[in-house]
């Protein structure tokens, strides 16, 4: 049977035990195709493999982004860094962090060392795994110069002297993990984290092979010669901006013996009609199906339904003449019809948003779901949301606004935006949203240069708890497209990351709770839905493991008769 991650995450003497999962480089002399096993001569009788009947067909409606562990920031990206990569943990079926390059950890009386034992393994190229990869990865991570987006990462796994790297103020040698040997990582924290376990099984904690990415320089990870594989598979056909990817089984994986896949084959396709058509043809094996598709397949025995974590919101640039404005934001967030959007439109499981943390993320102290205790804002009210537009015009001393909408070429957001632009012309007379549509890593990059007006965006959960969306809206956070700023709102996510909240449960929680509700009080996002999947996979797959939080799907255990 299909396996699906348990949503509701353990707690144990109330503290949250939480699980994970959602370009740089040297300046490229003559490149050196370091790459032994995975240079194209190599890989030639692998490739055979992958034209048998065992490689599994999956369907991804967007490109891969970025294949540097380091740099990446979806799910996409994530998903097929986890297939060709391992780091120390990995996340199990149930949710929970098990080990996975590790081999042992021992943890200090006070909660501030962790000394991990590799395992013997080796890189696709016969070099050996060591814990310098890990050093070489996790400096880059926390490296000014590389800029990583998720180099927040590890200050909220506390490692010893990270926020100081990241700012600047220390050099990336005094970060808190060191090579004891090849076999042996030492990793010190600045602070007791009882979730570190569990964060380190996110793709930003996947370990390089310093030597492999120097002589790959400006190139590394841009295809298979340049991509390393510790993982259960290894690439074969990649490009950036590929539609289609290719992956093989990796003879040399620790655990080569339990991967019952000869490969996997993605392909991207964008519409969801062509889609399916492709998996009725049988050249998919797992594809996913479009609101218009649920009510002709969901009878279907190979029709699956899986609620997923992400957010969907649109993200209002407040340094956009008028959006700075509070009525005008309540206004448009108020305008649109979100049930009609999951019932009419979306028709997959997604769910109506008005929260900024979803459902079925995290379990609290209580041992309830955060959304249980927690209230509900920013609901559909075209009543209201006219009542607001009224007080803005005044305010503003306008009568007209004419605004911009980003969104990615995927069918779905499309589909989304267009709705809401027609009813957001509708319930308020004298505002206009044009809408643009562009890949969805040009979205992201026009969202985080500030270079935007309105944004049909996303977000999917790293870790099990509400700080994965909350600390997005501090100041100065990449992921704060909207460069709002709140001076009590940063206090509050502050302290419960590393302060007196950190170090209670219970008030933290309720610290959290009330940070969301400032949020939505200020409309700095306007939810839309939380996402439903509707998948459609193939009679004898079995084993993919789907999780709704960081690695949204795993292959290591999946087969196919």
């Amino acid at each position: 049977m299909i396996k699906v991650k348990k949503l509701v995450a353990l707690f144990f003497s109330l503290v949250l035990v939480l699980s994970l999962t959602a370009c740089s480089g040297k300046n490229t002399e003559e490149k050196t195709n370091n790459a032994g096993t995975d240079s194209p001569a190599a890989t030639e009788g692998t490739d055979e493999n992958a034209a048998g009947g065992n490689v599994l067909n999956v369907q991804f409606d967007v490109e891969v982004a970025s294949l540097d562990p380091q740099i990446a920031t979806d799910g996409t990206s994530f998903e097929v860094l986890s297939d060709v990569t391992e780091g120390l943990y990995t996340i199990d079926a149930s949710g929970l962090p098990a080990l996975a390059m590790a081999q042992d950890v021992q943890k200090s009386d006070d909660g501030l060392t962790y000394t991990f034992t590799l395992k013997d393994a080796k890189w696709s190229n016969g070099t050996p795994v060591t814990a310098k990869d890990f050093v070489f990865a996790w400096r880059r991570l926390v490296d000014p110069t590389v800029a990583s987006e998720y180099s927040f990462i590890a200050e909220i796994a506390n490692i010893k002297n990270a926020a100081d790297i990241i700012g600047g103020k220390k050099g990336i040698e005094e970060l808190g993990v060191t090579a004891k040997d090849d076999k042996t990582l030492e990793v010190q924290l600045d602070v007791p984290v009882p979730f570190f376990e569990s964060l380190l099984a996110f793709p930003s904690f996947l370990p390089v092979n310093e030597d492999f990415f120097t002589n790959a320089g400006d190139s590394y990870g841009t295809s298979p010669d340049t991509i390393l594989s510790n993982g259960a598979f290894k690439i074969t056909s990649y490009e950036p901006a590929a539609t289609t990817i290719s992956l093989v089984k990796n003879p040399d994986y620790w655990d080569a013996g339990k991967v019952g896949l000869d490969g996997i084959n993605y392909q991207v396709i964008k519409d969801s009609q062509t889609a399916m058509l492709s998996y009725q043809n049988g050249d998919l094996d797992v594809v996913t199906l479009s609101g218009e598709q649920v009510e002709q397949f969901q009878a279907d025995t190979e029709f699956h339904n899986i609620m997923a974590g992400y957010l969907w919101y649109i993200s209002p640039n407040q340094k956009v003449k008028g959006l700075e404005n509070l009525n005008l934001r309540m206004a448009l967030a108020l305008a649109y019809d979100k049930s009609a959007i999951v019932s009419n439109i979306l028709k997959d499981g997604s769910i109506v948003a008005d929260f900024a943390v979803p459902t079925l993320l995290a379990t609290g102290p209580d041992g309830k779901d955060f959304r249980e205790t927690t209230g509900t804002y920013l609901p559909s009210d075209k009543t209201k949301a006219q009542d607001y537009w009224k007080k803005a015009q005044a305010e503003l001393g306008i009568d007209k606004l004419t605004y911009t909408m980003i969104v990615e070429d995927t069918e779905s957001a499309q589909n989304v935006a267009q709705f809401i632009q027609s009813e957001i012309q509708t319930t308020l007379p004298g505002i206009t949203i044009k809408i643009e549509t562009m890949p969805k890593k040009n979205r992201v990059e026009r969202m985080q240069s500030g270079d935007f007006e309105l944004g049909l965006t996303r977000w999917g959960p790293d870790y099990s708890d509400p700080m994965t969306y909350l600390d997005m809206w501090e100041t100065g956070n990449p992921n704060n497209y909207g460069f709002w700023s709140n001076s009590d709102y940063d206090a509050i996510i502050e302290s419960a990351k590393k302060g007196e909240l950190a170090l209670d449960p219970a008030k933290r929680w309720e610290a959290l709770k009330n940070a969301e509700k400032i949020v939505m009080d200020n409309a700095v996002i306007f939810p839309v839905y939380q996402k439903g999947d509707a998948v459609m996979i193939k009679s004898g797959v079995e084993g993919i493991e789907f999780h709704s939080v960081g690695i949204n799907r795993i292959y290591k255990d999946a087969t196919k008769k």
